[in-house]
């Protein structure tokens, strides 16, 4: 297990702990300036060898331009701050890479199709050998190793890492971006005395995904709580809660004796029924269908 140090809550891996700590937030004293520059020639930006370059030059009116145009490239420190004071409070999600990285080129794809699919979120890609001023930002911003990943609201950094795959990019783009879905976004413990309140009368079974904003674990399950509050939305509530997202949630997991995240707690008739401790998404499903009154065998 990997001990949060923002408070004495523990962030329960599904994963073997080599693997899980890939997914952690890491951090390095090196920076991308003395990266590039360990080869005696600096690395240049190519189009003929770069798919990210291939992809953001193509022209107007192509396909290639339409798939990529909400991506937008930042060149400088200022064009990256007034691209995230444009953002407001939408979630920002930036990609840094270099033009001679093959995880880099692997991984931009993706990034493109979540561009077209998430119109509330803003995607930036910084090249980080494209010239001194975008070694600059990353120098600014500790970027040292590529592809590598930062996310902010308001722009406040709130999550970052590298070594990440498709997957992890999706799940970290729904749970840090999340505003639509069916799955209500708790701030207080009275916002979850007023969802208990309102489900007395109807007898629904409410899950409440408690997580922390920095949890691998808690990220990774949430695509399937989405998917979950969509297909069970006539007999089940989905709801969740950032135990650190301010004093009052981290006062509400402290009564609720919530040591372990994520924690889902199962809540029905004004009462918690019971609790699951983890992130495995068929154990996450068994365990909802058994306090819907479904009988499961394992």
């Amino acid at each position: 297990m990997a001990t949060i140090t923002t408070s004495n809550f523990i962030c329960k891996p599904p994963l073997s702990p080599s693997t899980h700590r890939k997914l952690l937030l890491r951090s390095s004293s090196l920076s991308i300036t003395s990266t590039l520059t360990k080869n005696k020639t600096p690395i240049q930006l190519r189009a003929s060898h770069s798919h990210i370059t291939k992809a953001t030059a193509a022209s107007s009116g192509t396909k290639k331009a339409e798939r990529d145009e909400r991506v937008q490239r930042v060149h400088s420190i200022e064009e990256f701050d007034s691209a995230l004071l444009s953002a407001k409070d939408k979630l920002v999600v930036v990609e840094y890479a270099l033009s001679d990285s093959s995880e880099s080129s692997e991984i931009y794809p993706f990034l493109v199709e979540l561009s077209r699919t998430c119109n509330d979120v803003e995607f930036l890609l910084v090249m980080g050998d494209e010239s001194d001023k975008t070694k600059e930002l990353c120098k600014r911003e500790k970027v040292d190793k590529v592809p590598h990943f930062t996310f902010y609201k308001s722009r406040e950094k709130i999550h970052e890492e590298d070594a990440i795959g498709p997957d992890m990019l999706v799940g970290d783009v729904l749970y840090y971006g999340d505003s639509h879905s069916a799955v209500v976004q708790l701030h207080s413990r009275e916002d979850v005395e007023k969802l208990i309140e309102d489900h007395k009368v109807d007898s629904k079974l409410v899950v409440l995904d408690v997580g922390l904003k920095h949890c691998g674990p808690c990220v990774k399950v949430y695509p399937t709580v989405i998917k979950l509050s969509r297909s069970m939305a006539d007999t089940v509530v989905f709801a969740r809660m950032n135990g650190d997202e301010n004093d009052s949630c981290m006062q509400f997991l402290r009564d609720m004796e919530v040591v372990q995240v994520p924690t889902f707690l199962f809540i029905r008739d004004g009462q918690i029924r019971g609790r699951y401790v983890g992130s495995g998404k068929g154990e996450l499903i068994g365990e909802i269908l058994r306090y819907q009154g479904v009988r499961v065998t394992y």
